[in-house]
């Protein structure tokens, strides 16, 4: 059963460490063929720590090998990574891991590499304490981020960038919105207690759960019948910062994969109008299957939200989301990717595609609406410098305070760190149009 595992997940991060692909879009296609569920939780474990743990791996790995493998050999590397990571972070007995892994090799048809994998496993074991501390005095090593990253956030968050590195490398939970056109939060509780599954309230919400321990969505009581979606705490918070009220046209921009969209609808009946929109048509496909199990409608429109010359019908929103995209460096936990495919050039390029957002968007708000600009980064330039400096630029646009216990207060707009109250980090700022 392991082996395939182990081969598997190698597999899948020559993809992602190799050629760039996401482990999203990979993972699930990898894992298909695999009929036993062990398997597939195995290569998803195997995948998702070692890239969450790859540049303490990697430090660990150049001191082991004698010398670097050749690019076509990829893959022996990965599985190197996968053994490293069974025996530095995860509590499984020493053995299995080395011989698993040392199959595994050889399931990749790289015979030839057996030897190497079990003497470079089998030399960690004896030298496991000498490497820690040489890897320790690293700062990409010890905490397992980039560099460019380490110092980005030691920039911006002077005081609290250790606690953001280290809250990055913690297991994300899994929470739950309630759908309250259904039920409250208190019976759902109860439908979960009834199957034996533990959950707590979210903090500041007032339809999010916490599950204790990650279950398959089909184990979720009433999830087909649309009692419930998965979504983070903080990205529950938006719909509340929008106060909704009867009558308002809303418009989500950037919506995929419409978990926002359905919390606005589910919070508000009254609504005119709430329109979808995104640029990709298998995006807004799935924004559509997610608000047809919640039984919900919104206008879907398929276009870019920089260019509302090709799609908008001339009438004002009087709400408008804006969950632009971004370096996504908030939700690291649950992508541990990103460290890897995020590059420092990249955020320059976000801060310019923000801007165009936002500027196309603000001839779109009714006079004395409001534009929730909302970011997963934890970055200034993309966060409050974003709104600093479309605030200088537009004289009818006026910032409203977020009045919160949640998160931290910015120059402009509020910043929730990952891991606080359970939450993932996001970035939020309201303004209302003047005049």
């Amino acid at each position: 059963m392991t082996l395939d595992a182990r081969a598997c997940a190698a597999r899948v991060l020559v993809r992602v460490i190799a050629d760039g692909r996401s482990l999203s879009d990979v993972l699930p296609a990898a894992v298909q063929p695999l009929a036993d569920s062990r398997q597939r939780a195995l290569v998803q474990e195997l995948s998702y720590g070692t890239l969450r743990w790859y540049y303490r791996l990697d430090a660990l790995l150049q001191r082991l090998l004698q010398k670097p493998l050749k690019q076509r050999d990829a893959d022996v590397r990965c599985v190197l990574l996968t053994g490293l990571y069974q025996l530095d972070q995860l509590a499984m007995p020493e053995r299995v891991a080395v011989n698993e892994t040392v199959q595994a090799s050889r399931a990749l048809n790289k015979q030839w590499a057996s030897g190497l994998v079990n003497a470079v496993l089998r030399n960690y074991q004896r030298q496991a304490t000498e490497l820690d501390e040489l890897v320790a005095a690293e700062d990409v090593a010890r905490y397992a981020h980039p560099g460019w990253l380490i110092e980005r956030l030691q920039s911006d968050w002077p005081c609290d960038w250790e606690q953001l590195l280290m809250a990055n490398n913690a297991r994300p939970p899994f929470s739950l919105r309630v759908n309250r056109q259904c039920m409250t939060r208190a019976e759902y509780m109860e439908r979960l207690a009834e199957q034996s599954l533990r959950a707590v309230p979210l903090a500041h919400t007032v339809t999010g759960v916490r599950l204790e321990k990650p279950v398959p969505v089909e184990m979720l009581p009433g999830f087909a019948a649309g009692y419930v979606s998965v979504q983070d705490g903080a990205a529950q918070l938006a719909a509340g910062l929008l106060a909704l009220r009867p009558g308002q046209r809303v418009l989500d921009a950037c919506a995929a994969p419409g978990g926002k969209t359905a919390h606005i609808l589910e919070s508000e009946r009254g609504l005119a109008m709430v329109t979808a929109i995104d640029v990709d048509p298998r995006r807004l496909t799935r924004i559509g299957e997610n608000l047809s199990r919640l039984s919900l409608h919104a206008n879907l429109v398929q276009g870019d939200a920089g260019e509302p010359s090709a799609w908008w019908d001339g009438e004002s929103y009087d709400r408008i989301l804006l969950d632009v995209p971004c370096s996504a460096t908030g939700v690291i936990r649950r992508h541990p990717d990103i460290k890897l495919l995020r590059k420092p050039a990249d955020i320059a390029r976000l801060v310019l595609a923000q801007a165009r957002l936002l500027q196309a968007m603000w001839p779109l708000l009714s006079s004395g609406g409001m534009l929730l600009y909302c970011t997963c980064s934890l970055l200034a330039d993309e966060n409050s410098g974003q709104i600093a400096s479309f605030l200088q630029s537009h004289a009818d646009a006026a910032e409203v305070p977020i009045d919160a216990v949640w998160g931290r207060e910015c120059r402009h707009g509020r910043q929730v760190f990952p891991g606080e109250n359970e939450m993932d980090g996001f970035y939020f700022a309201c303004m209302i149009k003047t005049g």
